[in-house]
């Protein structure tokens, strides 16, 4: 009995930790203004770092690798170098906008049933808690990346902030403070890791103290002097190889020298006279975005009333077909054939919105079959927002997957490894660590990249940048975008106000709306009247979000439901 529950509780700290249920909203956001330059992020040192950039007279991507590197240091819960994401650049001079894909890959050795056990299920553990989970991290060379072709300044300068937070030390807050005694269990498992986050006696460091990250500080500076090659090849790219081996995993430092980041073409939609630009395959926020607000345009939105039970049914009955068609079609399209046009199409949408009754919830099984109840949603993945002085525009999001990843540090090199295996479908049907169903297109293979829910945005009016907009939050990333737009562009809402506004969320399986804590009781038995099964739960993303006024002035707005955040400008 006493080992049963020891083993109970091993498999409890390293579940995703479900968010906390606060009984009301809190504070509202600040609307910040700002003339030149603006960056918008969940951390307020790695804003600052972004916004000094700015000032200083970096463009847009020159303040955007200086924040992502900086969150790296502040914010290592999401913020990383062993992990990847992506990153939306509009290029005022040229009127441009392009998608970096830096998405971890598959190693080498994967294999399309490495996570399941010799009847042919599942095991969890092994996509999300130990070295097979790790896909080999893309962040350093699309940060990179996106430095060479469109910033202004030196990798070095804009690593110079990070390199001296990490050797210096940084005062740790309290949102850090709580995130650390979150996850001390999955940072405890591994000594290098115990080592930097956690006190000798294995406590975690707690609000106003330093922590210092010397190992992380000297591999910033190798990035620094010799550029990424440094981390994908010689003694970093081994470290990290051996400690995924170590850990049971399959990545080799070959993996580590093959990694490249990809430049792709967004997402393009259309909605009530703006233009959407988003992420592509192999993420599906950009598809499932514009699908969704393809189908909600054909309904008038600002006249249904913002959170009435009418608005928020079509949107859910948008949400259900959108991740239906997620859970069918969506992989990574440089391995998969995957229906961009057709689920862009307003003609599609057409054809889905005449399968909604205005009036009564669509069951789950008559838009696709199956269901797969998920675990709680995991605060993650971090997202971060640039416009500066001369129109340029970025909409970053980056993630390690759960928090800290699987909790690995690579000795020596304070890098954090993630565990975005867990992202593709260990076999088709089976459900990911957010409830999120995938097919044989996002099954596992070598070199290929997990599907992700990413969602980095930027709208524009009169083909000029007009909102930049993104935010965490596993399977709800989606939605919690499309919540932005909509409540901007049909609400009329400030961004601060499309920010605090109530949000709610479908994701098709499990036949559930979710809705956060404020939402009018009457409301809510309007929907349960029209068959809706509303569970009342936590907080859902944390949009960091900069809004363009017409005469070019800056207002923007950092999600208070996390801690933390900063939106600055100058």
């Amino acid at each position: 009995m006493i080992a049963l529950i020891r083993a109970l509780v091993v498999v409890l700290a390293l579940m995703p930790p479900a968010l906390a249920e606060p009984p009301v909203m809190p504070p509202a956001a600040p609307l910040v203004h700002a003339a030149h330059g603006m960056v918008a992020s969940e951390e307020a040192v790695a804003t600052r770092v972004g916004v000094d950039m700015l000032r200083q007279g970096g463009n847009a991507v020159d303040a955007a690798v200086a924040v992502a590197f900086a969150l790296a240091v502040t914010w290592p819960e999401a913020g990383n170098l062993g992990g990847g994401g992506f990153m939306l650049v509009h290029q005022a001079e040229t009127g441009d906008t392009v998608a970096i894909d830096y998405r971890e890959r598959a190693p080498g050795a994967a294999d399309r049933d490495m996570f399941l056990d010799d009847d042919g299920i599942p095991v969890d553990a092994r996509s999300r808690s130990y070295g097979l989970a790790v896909g080999v991290p893309g962040t350093v060379a699309g940060l990179a990346l996106a430095l060479e072709r469109y910033g202004t300044i030196s990798l070095a300068e804009t690593l110079a902030p990070a390199i001296r937070l990490a050797s210096d030390g940084i005062a740790v807050t309290p949102a850090l403070a709580q995130s650390l005694a979150g996850s001390r269990a999955r940072l405890a498992r591994w000594p290098a890791s115990a080592r930097i986050f956690l006190h000798p006696d294995g406590e975690p460091y707690v609000a106003g103290e330093t922590l210092v990250q010397a190992d992380l500080a000297h591999t910033l500076r190798l990035i620094a002097d010799q550029g990424p090659q440094a981390f994908y090849t010689g003694p970093v790219a081994e470290s990290i190889a051996a400690a995924v081996a170590g850990a049971g995993g399959v990545m080799t430092d070959s993996d580590l020298a093959d990694y490249r980041a990809q430049v792709r073409e967004p997402i393009i939609g259309h909605y009530r006279g703006v233009t959407i630009r988003s992420m592509p395959p192999p993420s599906s926020g950009g598809v499932h975005l514009v699908q969704m607000l393809n189908i909600l345009e054909g309904y008038p939105i600002a006249a249904l009333g913002h959170n009435t039970a009418p608005t928020i049914h079509r949107m859910a009955e948008a949400m259900t077909r959108a991740y239906a068609d997620r859970s069918r079609y969506l992989g990574d399209s440089d391995f998969v054939d995957v229906p961009v046009a057709r689920l862009t199409d307003k003609a599609y949408a057409a054809e889905l919105r005449a399968s909604i009754d205005p009036k009564r919830a669509t069951p789950a099984d008559r838009v696709a079959p199956e269901a797969v109840p998920p675990p709680a949603e995991s605060p993650d993945t971090t997202h971060f927002s640039v416009v500066d002085r001369a129109g340029n525009a970025v909409s970053n999001t980056t993630t390690l997957n759960f928090n800290y990843g699987i909790g690995l540090v690579a000795a020596g090199t304070g890098v954090l490894l993630n565990n975005e295996m867990d992202d593709f479908a260990a076999r088709p049907g089976a459900a990911n660590a957010f409830g999120l169903i995938g097919g044989v297109p996002n099954e596992v293979a070598p070199g290929k990249r997990p599907l992700s829910s990413m969602t980095p945005t930027i709208v524009f009016r009169d083909n000029r940048p007009f909102l930049v907009t993104g935010s965490p939050g596993g399977s709800r990333i989606i939605t919690t975008v499309l919540q932005i737009i909509l409540n901007v562009i049909d609400h009329d809402m400030t961004v601060a106000e499309a920010t605090d506004a109530v949000r709610v969320h479908h994701q098709w399986q499990p036949d559930r709306l979710y809705v956060e804590p404020g939402l009018d009781a009457t409301t809510i038995r309007q929907l349960e009247a029209m068959g809706h099964v509303v569970d009342i739960g936590g907080f859902m993303g944390s949009t960091q979000s900069i809004l363009i006024t017409d005469d070019g002035g800056l207002t923007g707005a950092s999600d208070v439901r996390r801690p933390g955040g900063l939106t600055a400008g100058y």
